[in-house]
């Protein structure tokens, strides 16, 4: 990691470590060593004047203020961060991570490519695609034609009445040859993203929808701050750009919270009708990047600075500094 970050900074950034302060990010449940010794290589070995270590999740609700749908900036949230690899869902009060309810599902980004090229092999596409290509063609297929449906069941339906409407036509090239070859690309493009929701399609390790597990990270937080939770549930992560993801999420999510507080009504016997919790889903233009976008909007505040560990501080107390980290009171 040493050798990257060199060539990083000297190769690609083209800067002197010793004239600039540096943000970095880390992932949620990242241990407090990890910290230390990133902070002892930077300090150290680049002699860096201030170094601010983020979480990942509060950098993503600080890029959700672009979307239009924020009216007030928060650092109160529920983060919902999916890549390539995995899908972590974070919730985070004023700023800081409640790192007890954190949760992670197995289902991300290579996941729902993979789905997407059995599907393919299933109907035969792939006969004329050359194995090299397949994962490649199966991405393409993901990002380029794949959306989330609102009921699996019509969509099936209308796939079936008129094919010619909804299949699309994927032409490509051999990555060595040249040679063209095209696939129709059909049911895979609401199949995709449904192992979200219906995880059985495609496995049976994990079956626990995306959703649900939404609502058990945000009733496992402070009681005290869970309406917030509800009420900012950040996208962030190039595995969330899919269309009409947020709406499906935010529906599912209000359907759960909506039977359990009618549940408990009529296990109650109250005869007042609740006024209920408000669930809003923030989706934005900078949703793939959110991570990146959100570390240079805090890093462009005037008080960034005041919030860095400085090499003075670093040296009378030593690597252990970066245990804790301040959070940006006036960014709201």
């Amino acid at each position: 990691m040493e050798r990257y970050w060199e060539q990083s900074i000297f190769k690609y950034l083209r800067a002197e470590p010793e004239d600039h302060y540096f943000l970095l990010t880390e992932p949620p449940l990242n241990p407090p060593e990890n910290r230390e010794s990133t902070a002892e290589i930077f300090f150290e070995s680049f002699n860096i004047p201030g170094l601010y270590i983020a979480v990942q999740a509060v950098l993503a609700l600080a890029a959700s203020w672009t979307s239009g749908k924020v009216t007030e900036r928060t650092l109160t949230g529920t983060v919902i961060d999916s890549g390539d690899g995995v899908t972590h869902v974070i919730p985070v009060a004023e700023g800081y991570v409640i790192g007890s309810a954190i949760k992670h599902i197995p289902i991300a980004g290579r996941d729902i490519t993979q789905f997407v090229l059995n599907l393919l092999r299933e109907r035969g596409e792939m006969v004329n695609v050359p194995p090299e290509d397949h994962l490649r063609v199966a991405g393409k297929v993901k990002e380029n034609y794949s959306y989330v449906c609102q009921d699996i069941v019509k969509e099936f339906r209308k796939y079936d009445v008129e094919p010619y409407k909804y299949f699309q036509r994927f032409e490509a090239e051999h990555s060595v040859t040249g040679r063209q070859y095209g696939i129709d690309v059909g049911y895979e493009r609401f199949l995709a993203p449904e192992i979200f929701f219906n995880p059985e399609i495609y496995q049976s390790d994990f079956l626990t929808p995306l959703p649900e597990v939404v609502d058990e990270v945000i009733r496992q937080s402070p009681i005290d701050v869970r309406r917030g939770l509800y009420n900012n549930i950040v996208l962030s992560g190039g595995s969330t750009m899919f269309d009409h993801f947020g709406q499906r999420l935010k529906r599912d999510i209000k359907q759960i919270v909506d039977r359990r507080i009618q549940a408990s009504e009529t296990a109650s016997g109250s005869a007042m009708r609740s006024s209920g919790l408000d669930v809003n889903v923030i989706s934005h233009k900078r949703q793939r990047y959110a991570v990146w976008f959100g570390g240079s909007l805090l890093a462009s505040l005037p008080d960034f600075y005041g919030a860095c560990h400085t090499k003075a501080a670093y040296e009378e107390v030593g690597p252990s500094i970066c245990r804790r980290y301040q959070i940006f009171g006036s960014a709201t």
